[in-house]
């Protein structure tokens, strides 16, 4: 489903946001958990909900899109 601005465009509603996380900053149960990596990456809705933390951007958007979800990277 796609929501249509008075100005033309139209934006999907199924777009989720995938962005660097320093696992320095992560809870330390998680940090246990990883092995070397110094960044994850996290996917969310655009309420703030995180869906998945992984070690690679490219699995990240894979993992969105085999959802049929639209991945758009956070700076």
């Amino acid at each position: 489903m796609n929501t249509t601005y008075d100005f033309g465009t139209t934006i999907p509603n199924n777009i989720v946001y995938v962005k660097s996380v320093a696992v320095a900053d992560l809870p330390e149960d998680i940090q246990s958990q990883v092995q070397g990596a110094e960044t994850l990456y996290s996917v969310h809705r655009e309420n703030g909900e995180q869906l998945a933390l992984v070690a690679d951007r490219k699995l990240a958007y894979a993992l969105a899109r085999q959802h049929d979800m639209a991945p758009v990277a956070v700076h």
